[in-house]
């Protein structure tokens, strides 16, 4: 599938005019989060998720689907290469989940340089994902409806960090290691597959919205947070509900002849009802 700038910014509902710029770049972040739900469906309908350039194009933009970390910084860094920012990829351990010993590398986020300084930028972190960039310096803080982000240094090592519920809460550590195809092929693959994956057991979706708050869904809870956090509604679905909720709460498309989501399909997930 052919990339197209002006098709995925109709995507997205960007209508600016883009410059290598920190305005830009912020701008396309949260028309991205906006518009591109967080997702992991097709790891629980065992389809492949595939990386390269064309497929996510494909998926994401032209079938209107989402993804997750891999495929959605994947398919910003292309945009971002695109309008000739400086941007590289860069691989992070996930620490939400407390783990006992220091867990893989499965997280992809993106660095960007804009003239001479560099920032943090990430689409694909869920419903705790940055809203807008973050400057790539110690202690630099980023304050948003989600919480106070805040990235420490440790050694050689960089933790982004959220302030929530009164509480600092370590989300992932990274190193400026450059990362490649490879290493995201690999990751991808172990986290699509591993029998223990998170992704293989729970329904996950997630959509930031453009006035604030998000809306979420795991496995068939549904949950709408306000701009304060609050929640303002929520709702155990019916498997009935799943696709209106998919398509008008996450702006998924369910019709494309690859990368829809049939009522066979919809069927295969209600085992997490």
């Amino acid at each position: 599938m052919a990339f197209s700038l002006e098709e995925y910014f109709a995507r997205i509902g960007y209508d600016g005019t883009p410059q290598t710029d920190v305005e830009t770049l912020a701008a396309l972040q949260a028309h991205h989060i906006a518009s591109i739900a967080f997702e992991n469906l097709d790891v629980l309908l065992d389809r492949e998720i595939h990386l390269d350039d064309g497929a996510l194009f494909e998926k994401l933009v032209t079938a209107r689907r989402g993804g997750y970390c891999f495929e959605q910084n994947g398919l910003l860094e292309r945009v971002l290469r695109e309008l000739r920012f400086n941007v590289r990829s860069l691989a992070a351990r996930v620490l939400i989940a407390q783990p006992n010993q220091v867990p893989p590398r499965t997280h992809r986020l993106l660095c960007v340089t804009v003239h001479g300084e560099e920032w943090l930028v990430d689409v694909g972190f869920g419903s705790q994902t940055l809203t807008q960039p973050m400057r790539f310096v110690a202690g630099a803080e980023v304050v948003t409806h989600a919480g106070i982000y805040r990235l420490e240094a440790d050694h050689d090592d960089f933790i982004l960090t959220l302030f929530q519920g009164g509480e600092w809460q370590p989300l992932y550590r990274f190193d400026t290691e450059d990362q490649y195809a490879a290493d995201f092929l690999m990751a991808n693959h172990f986290i699509a597959h591993w029998p223990d994956s998170h992704f293989r057991h729970h329904i996950l979706l997630s959509r930031h919205l453009p006035e604030g708050g998000k809306v979420t869904l795991n496995n068939f809870h549904f949950t709408h947070y306000g701009s304060d956090g609050v929640t303002i509604r929520e709702e155990d679905l019916t498997p009935e509900r799943l696709a209106e909720v998919l398509e008008k709460e996450f702006l998924l498309g369910l019709t494309h002849p690859q990368h829809g989501i049939s009522s066979v399909n919809l069927h295969k997930l209600n085992r997490f009802a």
